[in-house]
């Protein structure tokens, strides 16, 4: 039998636990263990225009070179306590780079992707490969590989960086590189990885798997046209989306068939105008960027309303529902792979009220 808290003996020693920096089980389950998951973080929406706006002011500002490395702006959770994550394990930013602009090459640990909502004539060059960005397109650094940025065109340019650092940053796994601060200014329409990996269903023979993605560009083209089918089938009749009106496709490693990047899942979306998705909820994280049109993403009882280029944050477990004013193309990155294999992905539609 446990003594009141009124006992001195019990008070003596709960202090005599802190003094030995202990903590009793029986005080914190409800912390430690809870029921089901508690995420600090917030539902929240940055739109796009003011973070265009921002971005722009910055680049008067703030030059972009060797030490800062990069004009990229977090988005920062409003429930973190001023953490400059989106999510506990996903770090969202926007990056400004102008033309004539290049941003010298390094490399770290922790993987990376960009996601181009609009502009161009700025290439990322990986592992010296140049890469050209276009929208729509999702490009990929993986974990340790070399990558600077170089703008060839005549306007400046924003794009969305995913990136796994506060995952990394949790794990005190994190190591960064410098490199040359100059990087290859060339333009190829096409890389050197989309030359060799770059055709569905084929791989060089010679090739060994690789844990992510060799292929560097995932075209705007190929995913347009991977999602118009797939509801094209599922309006005939013959399945393959996610439900009425919704198609979606998952960014794949061609070596293995599983994710493009090992900490990441990317995604595309696509529900027809009026769809109205079913409510679904997770473990684990994910942001949501619109990519085109207008909807509204319903999140735990709060109502955004979406238009090109908005971000959300999406906590663990957080019920979510889309529907779309007109077409509505989404892309979203999320820390699934990381949850699917450590055993702790759950995830499941919720009921409607009065169903």
């Amino acid at each position: 039998m446990i003594a009141t808290d009124l006992d001195p003996a019990l008070a003596r020693l709960y202090a005599d636990f802190e003094a030995a920096d202990l903590r009793p089980l029986w005080t914190q389950r409800e912390d430690l263990m809870p029921l089901s998951p508690r995420p600090r973080a917030r539902p929240h929406a940055w739109r796009w225009d003011r973070l265009r706006e921002l971005a722009a002011r910055a680049g008067e500002l703030v030059p972009v070179g060797r030490g800062g490395e990069r004009r990229a702006i977090a988005l920062a959770n409003p429930g973190l306590a001023g953490e400059p994550h989106a999510t506990p394990t996903l770090w969202a930013a926007i990056q400004y780079l102008g033309p004539g602009e290049v941003a010298p090459a390094h490399r770290h640990t922790q993987a990376a992707f960009r996601f181009i909502v609009e502009g161009e004539g700025v290439w990322t060059v990986v592992n010296d490969d140049p890469v050209e960005m276009r929208p729509g397109d999702l490009l990929l650094t993986a974990s340790w590989d070399w990558h600077g940025h170089h703008h060839a065109g005549d306007r400046p340019m924003v794009w969305l960086d995913g990136l796994d650092i506060p995952l990394v940053g949790q794990l005190d796994a994190g190591f960064f590189e410098f490199g040359p601060e100059t990087v290859d200014r060339s333009t190829p329409h096409r890389s050197r990885s989309e030359e060799l990996w770059g055709h569905p269903g084929l791989r060089p023979a010679a090739a060994l798997d690789t844990p992510s993605s060799p292929l560097m560009a995932y075209r705007w083209e190929h995913t347009d046209r991977a999602l118009s089918a797939q509801l094209e089938l599922d309006a005939a009749g013959h399945g393959g989306a996610v439900e009425p009106g919704h198609a979606a496709i998952r960014f794949a490693n061609p070596t293995t068939g599983r994710d493009a990047l090992i900490t990441l899942r990317t995604e595309m979306h696509r529900l027809r105008a009026g769809c109205v998705s079913a409510t679904r909820r997770a473990t684990g994280s994910a942001v949501w960027q619109v990519f085109a049109g207008t909807g509204v993403a319903e999140l735990g009882g709060e109502r955004i309303e979406l238009a090109a280029g908005d971000l959300v944050a999406l906590p663990s477990w957080c019920p979510l529902r889309l529907r779309a004013h007109t077409q509505l193309d989404l892309f979203t990155f999320s820390d699934a792979p990381v949850y699917e294999a450590l055993g702790l992905h759950r995830s499941e539609i919720v009921p409607e009220a009065g169903s």
